[in-house]
């Protein structure tokens, strides 16, 4: 990912409005469709993202490996993708997915399950104006 980046396979309104990292990259958010369930952190460039609206799966860039991956290939584990959506900054991708299995290469649900720092609506923070 470095270099002069090859022309985006996305629609251009799409790709305009990204603000991607240095590298090139955005976060992409894998929640699941239908209960909110928060699954994963992912990222994504422009070719990601492509394929990720065309072929109905979420394809991220592994930083560490260097390569695409599509969740599932490997593990059987699916995300098929049910919406998209950019948020108001345009930096972040959220995907609403059906997931299949585990989303963390843990092998648990979720990667944001383990090491819960907060929880509970009385966390002993003042709500705002109090």
């Amino acid at each position: 990912m470095t270099g002069t980046p090859p022309p985006s396979p996305l629609d251009p309104e799409i790709a305009a409005r990204l603000k991607r990292s240095p590298d090139g990259l955005l976060p992409a958010i894998a929640q699941q469709y239908d209960t909110g369930e928060v699954l994963m952190l992912g990222w994504m460039d422009d070719e990601a993202l492509h394929r990720t609206l065309t072929t109905g799966r979420c394809t991220y860039w592994s930083r560490s490996r260097r390569e695409y991956w599509v969740k599932g290939d490997t593990s059987g584990h699916f995300q098929w993708v049910k919406s998209v959506a950019l948020d108001c900054d345009a930096d972040t991708v959220l995907v609403k997915v059906d997931q299949v299995g585990a989303a963390c290469h843990t092998g648990a649900r979720t990667c944001f399950d383990a090491d819960v720092l907060l929880e509970g609506a009385d966390s002993g923070v003042p709500a705002p104006g109090q």
